[in-house]
């Protein structure tokens, strides 16, 4: 069975039960009144009990069904047409049992007010054996009717509104996490991105760049075939081994812990690997003292880029890294290129070199630009605060 169809079916089980109990609650009405009536009244002038009253009370049953589309004009229809048969009671309080779900005063009053009237109207149409009470009296067992069928109705009502609440909050948190856990994806498989350009970009630009020498220049001698070959073959064999920490470390192994991460003091060691691959590299600096953990990795990183840059995109450039800066101030950041003089190999871009880079910086707190500089070069600067951490007063 189809969701649809096990739907409809309890909504058609939903209305049989309540037209049920509606046709119940009014045979006690119909009851009371063919006792009050005199005897033999039903077979002259009170034939309208057993032909007249049933059928209106079949038709008000009826039009309940359409109670959902159009309530308050289906109310009033069958609170009105209650006047002429006891047995449609039931269907009278069941209407205003279901308009008071919508709990709208005004509507509610409506029905209310045709309620009492039609139920006065009944002591014109059966001649009834009871004691003469005033009219007060007689409004007593109608208003405690009606007040029981509008307090469920408006119970019904509340819980209705407080289901469909908790329903729209329920479905709010799961968009919500669903959303969260999407943005976690997305930032998860940025976070492996940035990891595999910062592991493999640099390593692999620089074996790049030791293939293309080999590809455009045929008039080296043995001795440089072969100190090239071996260091591309180092290059491919220290990628691999950094690839697979990083791949242990995505995949929670335990037996490949996250290694350190670079910082400022691994700087030089940076150039001078970038220097043995065939970059023409030189480093100059003035940097006094030990920036926070923070800085000296994007500083890392940026060296990294900026090398790793001008390798793939300048082959046989001067490059010349300088960092400047001391605690308290900013820590400067520069890397410079001349024009390619060699020929290179055509070296796809990763699309997450600056711009992962940016990222990096503005989290640092710092600035980035790169631009290309007369001539043919390129230089990229940075700079990231260095503030001082010794506190005011610390060593007074």
């Amino acid at each position: 069975m189809s969701t649809d169809s096990a739907s409809r079916s309890a909504r058609w089980l939903g209305q049989a039960w309540r037209l049920a109990v509606a046709a119940l609650l009014g045979i006690p009405f119909w009851l009371v009144t063919a006792a009050l009536v005199p005897p033999g009244c039903a077979a002259t002038t009170c034939s309208w009990l057993a032909t007249g009253d049933p059928l209106i009370a079949l038709v008000c049953l009826v039009l309940l069904l359409w109670r959902r589309r159009s309530p308050l004009a289906v109310a009033v229809v069958v609170t009105v047409a209650s006047a002429g048969s006891t047995l449609a009671a039931g269907a009278a309080l069941l209407a205003l049992c279901s308009i008071s779900t919508r709990r709208r005063p005004a509507e509610i009053g409506v029905v209310v007010l045709a309620f009492l009237v039609s139920s006065q109207l009944l002591y014109g149409i059966y001649p009834l054996e009871v004691p003469p009470v005033s009219v007060w009296l007689r409004l007593v067992f109608p208003l405690l009717s009606a007040g029981t069928a509008v307090s469920i109705g408006v119970a019904i009502g509340a819980r209705r509104v407080e289901l469909r609440s908790l329903r729209e909050r329920a479905e709010s948190t799961e968009r919500e996490q669903n959303a969260r856990a999407a943005q976690a994806r997305a930032q998860e498989r940025n976070r492996i991105a940035r990891e595999m350009h910062d592991v493999l970009a640099h390593r692999m630009s620089l074996v790049a760049m030791q293939a293309g020498v080999l590809e455009h220049r045929h008039d080296l001698s043995s001795e440089d075939n072969r100190l090239l070959v071996s260091g591309i073959a180092d290059g491919s064999r220290q990628a691999l081994e950094e690839l697979r920490d990083v791949l242990g470390v995505l995949r929670g192994d335990p037996d490949h812990p996250e290694p350190p991460q670079p910082s400022l003091d691994h700087v030089p060691a940076l150039v001078t690997d970038s220097r043995a691959s065939g970059l023409d590299v030189t480093l100059t600096g003035t940097v006094t003292g030990r920036p926070s953990a923070l800085v000296g990795r994007t500083c890392y990183r940026i060296v990294q880029e900026g090398l790793t840059n001008a390798a793939k995109h300048a082959p046989g450039a001067q490059v010349s890294v300088t960092l400047a800066g001391t605690a308290g101030d900013d820590l400067r950041v520069e890397i410079r290129n001349s024009r390619a003089t060699a020929p290179g190999g055509r070296t796809p871009a990763s699309g997450f070199g600056l711009l992962g880079l940016r990222e990096r910086v503005v989290l640092a707190g710092g600035t980035l630009e790169h631009e290309p500089t007369p001539g043919g070069g390129y230089r990229l600067t940075a700079r990231l605060p260095w503030p001082d951490q010794n506190l005011p007063g610390e060593n007074a």
